[in-house]
């Protein structure tokens, strides 16, 4: 019963972040620039501390839009008649939108800047020898693909159904990305821990089938997403 609870308040948790990615414009634009923060911080040397700086930045800007959101929502459950008080809680929400955003310039400027000065050959360079960092960004910018194809078909949420199912390609994204590592550091045994990552994969997958929460299809199409996802930066950066 505390499984089956948990597992339902994680639904509506992503159902939530998925309504407000269909419905508010400001949070496609947030998305979409934080897609391609992620995807240029491959081109820098970034320590775990900044890309951790990175990643609370773009989490802390995509909640005070949500929050936003969610207080705009519950005020006009009251009716549309004009209230001073009302006013003033989406003003005073939009503003935590905007010292977020603001926030967001100041970090990114601290980040990237001296780096900007870098060659970029080097930069990419780094990155190629930072098999750990690389992987990382292929799990995030996967999970945010998921996201987005979900709101694009209006079905289903990460953990409760719909297309392509995100438990699918983060496995199958994990899976590629230990198969290049391994490869690429000629690892004794690669092939063998790179059949062991696979069939971990699949029993994700399977598992979802079985549960009900997605069909063969859905799953399918997840794994496919984990792995073109995952296989374009390493084949581009690694």
């Amino acid at each position: 019963m505390y499984r089956r609870s948990t597992l339902k308040s994680f639904t509506w948790a992503f159902e939530g972040i998925v309504y407000v990615l269909r419905t508010q414009r400001n949070m496609k634009i947030h998305f979409a620039v934080a897609f391609g923060v992620i995807v240029a911080s491959l081109f820098f040397n970034l320590s775990r501390i900044e890309l951790g700086v990175l990643l609370i930045t773009i989490s802390f800007v995509l909640i005070a839009e949500m929050i936003n959101t969610a207080v705009e929502a519950a005020i006009d459950t009251f009716g549309t008649a004009f209230d001073p008080a009302a006013k003033i809680a989406k003003d005073v929400a939009a503003g935590a939108v905007l010292i977020a955003a603001l926030n967001a310039l100041v970090v990114a400027y601290l980040i990237f800047y001296d780096k900007l000065q870098q060659p970029s050959k080097n930069l990419i360079h780094v990155v190629r020898q930072s098999p750990a960092h690389l992987t990382v960004i292929a799990l995030v910018l996967v999970m945010l693909v998921v996201i987005l194809v979900k709101a694009f078909f209006h079905r289903g949420s990460p953990f409760s159904g719909g297309m392509p199912s995100g438990h699918s390609a983060a496995a199958f994204a994990c899976w590629t990305a230990i198969t290049y590592v391994s490869a690429q550091l000629e690892l004794a045994h690669g092939l063998l821990i790179s059949l062991l990552a696979f069939l971990m994969a699949f029993l994700v997958a399977q598992s979802r089938v079985e549960s009900g929460i997605h069909t063969v299809y859905e799953a399918f199409m997840g794994a496919v997403l984990g792995i073109l996802v995952t296989t374009a930066l390493f084949q581009f950066w690694y």
